[in-house]
């Protein structure tokens, strides 16, 4: 059974041409060779879109809100348009040949290509996931940073890309390296006017009371598949859920709170800029097994 399953497609958009006419949708590939050209302006300029699916004994987790969010962020950057139907085989092919693996995951990338040339790159990746127990029954802990923007650059400014899945990842790791400088392991986002965002990689979910919330639309910031399906799990047992402009104080006075993402799944905080912050253990292993759940 392979560690990581690499396939290149070969039309990754019908408003493109194919790299080889007349050739297969896709070719499984050696994902230790080089695939990709190095003037693909996804190299050169991060100018590219990406989806992280997780994956758990072969059944990929909300497939389809992950493809629609592919679509949106790929017309932000006016990229050609994913083939839907395309990437959809190409990613239940990687997890066929990967295997029905605990937990593992798939990421779909498509660039721009080299520069001139009119055919995007586009390729899907599944390896095996990580060990994540620990972060989802211990927790977090995280600091909050500013990122920079006002809370409404998503409408003064959407040349920023804000909300948009892109390969432009530098700063998203860079902040990961001030966390640790903070001893901390995580960040929590804030807008440059004092509204709580998002984490570098994930959606902020805080219960209070008996409501379960997340970050308002309108922000800046990913629509959050995971926090999704949490939110369809928890009105089942009859939390109320929302969506709010939360300030950092909103955050402080929270009974729990949560990074929620496709492949780590739901992680509790635990600390908060240094102070010690309350977790939900019994809805938190409610959250974790009920997302597990959706991949069996």
């Amino acid at each position: 059974m392979p560690n990581s399953v690499l396939l290149m497609l070969n039309q990754p958009s019908a408003d493109a041409p194919p790299h080889l006419v007349g050739a297969p949708t896709f070719a499984l590939v050696d994902p230790a060779l080089p695939q990709v050209s190095a003037l693909d302006l996804g190299v050169t300029r991060g100018d590219g879109v990406f989806e992280t699916i997780g994956v758990g004994d072969g059944h990929p987790q909300a497939l389809e809100h992950h493809l629609r969010r592919f679509a949106r962020s790929a017309a932000a950057l006016d990229l050609p348009t994913p083939d839907s139907d395309v990437w959809r085989t190409a990613i239940l092919a990687a997890i066929a040949e990967l295997g029905a693996v605990p937990e593992s995951s798939v990421k779909t990338v498509l660039t721009r290509g080299v520069e001139g040339d009119g055919r995007p790159t586009g390729w899907v990746h599944a390896s095996l996931g990580a060990d994540y127990d620990s972060a989802r029954v211990d927790g977090l802990r995280v600091v909050m940073l500013d990122r920079g923007y006002r809370h409404d650059v998503e409408q003064t400014s959407p040349w920023l890309l804000a909300g948009a899945k892109t390969l432009s990842y530098a700063i998203n790791r860079s902040v990961l390296r001030e966390a640790a400088r903070r001893s901390a392991d995580d960040v929590i986002f804030v807008s440059s006017d004092g509204f709580v965002l998002e984490g570098p990689t994930s959606t902020v979910v805080y219960r209070s009371g008996d409501r379960l919330l997340t970050p308002g639309t309108g922000l800046g910031i990913l629509e959050g598949t995971t926090q999704s399906s949490i939110f369809q799990w928890a009105e089942s047992l009859g939390l109320g859920t929302g969506f709010e402009r939360a300030t950092p104080e909103t955050l402080r006075q929270a009974d729990a709170a949560w990074l929620v993402s496709s492949v780590r799944l739901a992680a509790p905080v635990r600390e908060l800029d240094g102070m010690p912050f309350p977790v939900d253990h019994a809805l938190s292993a409610g959250m974790n097994a009920h997302l597990l759940g959706l991949r069996e």
